[in-house]
């Protein structure tokens, strides 16, 4: 009987991001309207692979459209 691969699940924290950002970024820091950005997006819970996808994406976005407006 085959086995089924499961990924992990993982919380959308603030630490869990800064770690990953550090390892997919090549040690560049994300700074907080990015972190706000990424948790409004994921909401609470993500795989790793997800994580990975969204830092990579965020740095991309212009500026704009990751900041909430006042």
């Amino acid at each position: 009987m085959p086995r089924t691969v499961r990924e992990a699940v993982l919380s959308v924290s603030e630490s869990n991001l800064k770690k990953t950002a550090l390892r997919v970024l090549n040690g560049q820091r994300l700074v907080s309207p990015e972190i706000d950005y990424i948790v409004r997006t994921l909401g609470a819970k993500a795989t790793q692979q997800e994580l990975d996808s969204i830092v990579l994406q965020v740095r991309k976005m212009p500026w704009g459209s990751i900041v909430v407006p006042d």
